[in-house]
């Protein structure tokens, strides 16, 4: 029955795509985005039930221009072994990866309780291939950056003798001009729903249509502006008359900015890498790479990539701040159970409460909640074991309307 559920929804996606032939009712038209992204959930849910495999928590989508190193950084995060040629940078494709955030707290846990099992918190990242300056708007792997809770950006900081002379080294322009493509693509639904509504408007107007119109006007002053939609505060009632656009500039934005060998004492510090107008935003991340040396690393030994890294006045490797900051532009923060069976990390919205966060275990925790026995990762370490912390006072008893904090581990108590 999965494997049935999860060829339908495939079948039904391929069909919905740009690229095939157009509906010709104007409704679906609209409805395009929301099928897509409700048939992209269903897709993911499917593929869980049919290979026994955990959903993500999130996805982020790799773009830019060619031959920027975006392939290399995908084969990076994910282990795949993607042709990175000359070649290949042209291809217009799409591959998905899984990345399993390699948290250190996690590991330390896992020596400490030697249980069955070890579960990393995981990322999924999505492979475009190369975009032209142009192409956003109208390319048939717009739905695929629909489709990502967060998207990265990757451009080239790095000389490179084949890229033509005329196309000059400024990662800041390419930032820069391809978020007015994001901006241009999102004015493109944001007009084509306003002339629906206008329509929809004269047969009467219903409330919630008006409404919808005030909120997609100011929607197209903004981008008018120039303005990414990520930039603007909308209450919750807006945000749910327009998150079914699933708005690419509204969507948190990663700049990842690769630099050359020589270019190293940058990596730790992206002044001068962020374009002026992205300085005061809360839903961006600039984040310097190199993916040259990053490669070099993972062919290292522990001990060796360590001492690497330290070489470059480094704590961590850039790939581990490239996941860290994924996390931190969605507002997603890991919590920790522990046992003899298994020691996993749960990736929950951050402020969620003790009761949600049990539910993302498993939803009979959530209706039969209890309490939750909790205690920082740093005050465990402190004292060594689950019955010290006890002792002296540092696992507490909480109720359900506890915020959950990251690197809080956690047993949960349930009554069904």
């Amino acid at each position: 029955m999965a494997k049935d559920l999860h060829q339908g929804l495939r079948v039904s996606q391929e069909i919905l795509r740009p690229g095939c032939a157009e509906p010709q009712d104007d409704m679906l038209a609209v409805l395009r985005p929301s099928v897509l992204r409700i048939s992209d959930v269903l897709l993911r849910v499917a593929k869980t039930l049919a290979d026994g495999q955990e959903c993500a928590a999130m996805k982020f989508t790799l773009f830019g221009l060619p031959k920027t190193g975006k392939t290399t950084l995908f084969n990076l995060l994910t282990g795949s072994q993607l042709e990175t040629s000359k070649f290949a940078a042209t291809e217009k494709s799409v591959h998905i990866g899984r990345c399993l955030v390699q948290d250190p707290r996690v590991r330390t846990l896992s020596e400490i309780f030697k249980p069955r099992k070890t579960i990393f918190a995981q990322i999924d990242y999505v492979d475009l291939g190369g975009l032209a300056f142009g192409d956003v708007k109208e390319t048939e792997l717009l739905p695929h950056l629909r489709n990502s809770d967060g998207l990265a950006h990757v451009v080239r900081a790095f000389e490179d003798d084949e890229m033509p002379v005329d196309v000059g080294l400024d990662p800041i322009r390419d930032l820069r001009r391809m978020d007015d493509e994001l901006i241009l693509a999102d004015m493109v639904v944001v007009e084509n729903r306003l002339d629906r509504l206008a329509k929809d408007l004269k047969k009467g107007k219903r409330p919630e249509l008006v409404k919808e119109e005030e909120v997609v006007t100011r929607c197209r002053d903004v981008l008018s502006g120039g303005t990414p939609l990520r930039d603007v505060a909308f209450a919750e009632e807006e945000m749910r008359l327009i998150r079914g656009f699933m708005f690419l500039s509204q969507k948190p934005l990663l700049g990842i900015v690769n630099l050359g060998e020589k270019d190293t004492s940058r990596l730790g510090d992206h002044t001068g890498l962020f374009p002026p107008q992205w300085k005061d935003s809360t839903n961006v991340v600039i984040c310097p790479v190199s993916a040259v040396i990053e490669e070099a690393i993972s062919k290292l030994s522990e001990a060796d990539a360590a001492e690497y890294i330290a070489a470059y006045g480094l704590t961590e490797t850039a790939l581990a701040r490239l996941i860290r900051n994924s996390y931190s532009l969605l507002g997603l923060v890991s919590f920790f159970t522990v046992g003899e069976d298994e020691v996993r990390a749960w990736t929950v919205r951050k402020g969620i409460n003790a009761r949600g966060a049990a539910g993302a275990i498993h939803s009979d925790l959530e209706r039969g909640f209890i309490r939750a026995e909790v205690v920082t990762y740093d005050d465990f370490m402190a004292a060594g074991s689950l019955s010290a912390c006890r002792q002296n006072g540092t696992l507490r008893l909480e109720g359900k309307d506890y915020p959950v904090s990251d690197g809080e581990i956690i047993h949960f108590r349930s009554g069904v």
